[in-house]
């Protein structure tokens, strides 16, 4: 059974942008899932891309600026939390996920993060902001 690691970008990297934020998720995957000798299912990497870059950029679009990135994996996946300088919660967290009317273009982001993740929680942080934490589940490949 895979425990939980927590990891974090190391070697003072910083995650800036949702591609760096991808290739930090993926890797934390490949090496902690390596290390008990598993290989990740490869569509479950791909959910994982698309939910990481949809909270990634939710977060320096609408979220006043990217505040953090952390990821570690659990026996079910991994979980993945974006912190933010905003205080606002997305519409959309305290519904179904769908769309609404006032988003004719776009807003379709928050319903793929409903549709591929589990476990979602949005949380004020300490001093102001929020984390928007999920579980993203990954399967043995």
């Amino acid at each position: 059974m895979t425990t939980a690691r927590r990891t974090r970008p190391s070697g003072g990297t910083r995650v800036t942008s949702a591609a760096a934020a991808r290739a930090h998720a993926e890797a934390t995957v490949r090496e902690q899932w390596g290390l008990d000798g598993r290989t990740p299912h490869r569509q479950d990497m791909i959910d994982l891309s698309l939910v990481v870059s949809e909270l990634v950029t939710n977060a320096i679009r609408h979220g006043a600026g990217l505040a953090g990135f952390d990821t570690w994996t659990t026996g079910e996946g991994v979980r993945i939390a974006v912190h933010d300088h905003s205080d606002a919660v997305p519409e959309a967290a305290a519904g179904t996920g769908a769309p609404g009317a006032a988003h004719r273009v776009g807003g379709y982001g928050w319903p793929l993060v409903v549709r591929l993740a589990r476990d979602i929680e949005v949380r004020g942080r300490p001093g102001g902001g929020k984390t928007v934490s999920v579980l993203v589940p990954l399967r043995d490949a």
